[in-house]
């Protein structure tokens, strides 16, 4: 299965086998900003050999440091995650159902993942985004927007909105007010 380009350009597609299908005649209406670094704090050089990468794509040794052990055969994907220097990869393709949620319920409704999309940022709760990384995600959820317009301003939300006092990402540092005005002023 060949996975869509985004408006950057292509973006990089990698393998993973954590997603299924969407239940039927599910659409998708949210979007939901995540964080994600392994060691916790520690930033890939390199993606494409990043711990983050191996874990998306089911190969993460968990004796290759402590902190890996609970995450022993855990099987999570988001869709895509934006590297530090602006990179999107792909994981799972926008119209399957990625295992980046957990428990989760938004609006009334449990199991977030039936109707949502999940990007992660290549960070903390508490170390500042870069440029490339808005940048980036401003561009992507600009073409979400578009090809999913169920997903309003209001419906993207962090993972800690869907699973509060379980999740904390994307952090107090995330700017929602940068990155919801530069979704505004495109729209008008």
């Amino acid at each position: 299965m060949s996975l869509p380009t985004n408006p950057l350009g292509t973006l990089t597609q990698r393998a993973s086998a954590h997603y299924d299908d969407r239940p039927s005649g599910e659409q998708i209406s949210l979007l939901v900003i995540h964080n994600i670094s392994l060691p916790a704090g520690k930033f890939a050089t390199d993606p494409q050999t990043s711990y983050v990468d191996a874990l998306f794509c089911g190969t993460l040794d968990p004796a290759a440091h402590p902190s890996f052990a609970d995450l022993a055969g855990l099987r999570v994907a988001a869709h895509c995650v934006i590297w530090r220097d602006g990179q999107i990869f792909q994981y799972v393709p926008f119209a399957k159902r990625a295992w980046h949620a957990g428990v989760s319920y938004f609006a009334g409704r449990e199991r977030c993942n039936d109707f949502s999309i999940g990007i992660e940022l290549e960070g903390t709760d508490n170390i500042p985004y870069t440029e490339q990384q808005y940048s980036s995600l401003l561009a992507l959820t600009r073409h979400l927007l578009q090809q999913y317009p169920a997903i309003t301003l209001d419906r993207i939300v962090g993972h800690c909105d869907i699973a509060p006092g379980r999740k904390t990402d994307p952090g107090a540092v995330f700017d929602w007010q940068r990155y919801k005005q530069a979704l505004k002023e495109n729209k008008a």
